[in-house]
């Protein structure tokens, strides 16, 4: 019988692992997929809205240009110091609040739409996640998500870490589960909450496959601590299998890189 899941412990290291390099750096490039989450979820001026683990704000913003009163919640404050200065930037007024997406510390129903762009799909408890999700968003409210599939470029990329380094804990669950409709539906459709469910593409546009898997290793945090684990051998084996995936998913041939990543665009309207 397998011990039971040491989430805090788990957390820990995850939390670790997404203050280091600056995920900024690549989340900022995101962006457009927040407009459209935004839009899919058609918020209204003055709708009471809440980012669960925003990293440095693209739903926060999108939905803060759209008259939302928002408050913008991540586990990490470095990344939630950064989407502050950007909704300051644009004149936004946007709160920033350190947060837990396993126990978010606000009563139920409070908000009208509860956002995540491939933010709370990371979370290690993933049916407390959900619930969370759930319990703040009113009845009739929206949850809006932007998730990585299993077989998209990033959910690959995890695969290929995953083969480098120590497995996870015994029944700890990939976070591409989130990518996939028959989780969705288990979680919020037997809530009685109605899950739409559209397939998207983002496309990285970097240099070349090396230039884009340098800017990962550099500044992408789950990335950035892989490489920082192995031995100098055994980091050149992960670049070596990494650059061979990118170069697979790359759709520019010679005139650069520009790879796109499957995700799923989720609108979930709760009972």
């Amino acid at each position: 019988m397998n011990a039971p899941i040491d989430f805090s412990a788990l957390k820990s290291r995850q939390q670790t692992a997404w203050a280091s390099g600056d995920y900024a750096v690549i989340g900022t490039t995101l962006q457009i997929v927040g407009e459209q989450l935004a839009e899919a979820c058609d918020l209204r001026w003055d709708s009471q809205v809440l980012d669960v683990a925003a990293g440095n704000g693209n739903a926060t913003l999108a939905a803060a240009r759209r008259g939302c009163i928002v408050t913008s919640t991540d586990y990490v404050k470095g990344l939630l110091d950064q989407g502050s200065e950007r909704a300051r930037a644009e004149g936004l007024n946007v709160v920033f609040q350190v947060a837990d997406a396993e126990a978010l510390p606000f009563q139920a129903g409070q908000f009208d739409a509860v956002l995540s762009t491939f933010g709370v799909m990371f979370a290690p408890d993933q049916v407390k996640s959900a619930s969370e999700l759930l319990r703040v968003c009113r009845s009739g409210g929206k949850i809006g998500m932007a998730n990585w599939t299993p077989e998209s470029m990033i959910g690959q990329m995890f695969k290929v870490l995953g083969r480098h380094l120590p497995p996870p804990p015994a029944g700890v669950q990939p976070p591409s589960l989130w990518g996939t409709e028959l989780f969705l539906k288990a979680q919020f459709g037997s809530q009685g909450a109605k899950v739409d469910i559209t397939r998207k593409y983002f496309n990285f546009r970097y240099r070349s496959a090396a230039h884009f898997i340098e800017v990962m290793r550099t500044w992408y945090g789950p990335v950035h601590k892989a490489f920082a684990a192995l031995t100098p051998e055994k980091a050149a084996d992960l670049e070596r299998d990494l650059i061979e995936l990118a170069n697979g998913c790359n759709k520019a041939g010679r005139e650069g890189f520009v790879a796109p990543s499957e995700y799923l665009e989720i609108v979930i309207t709760k009972a």
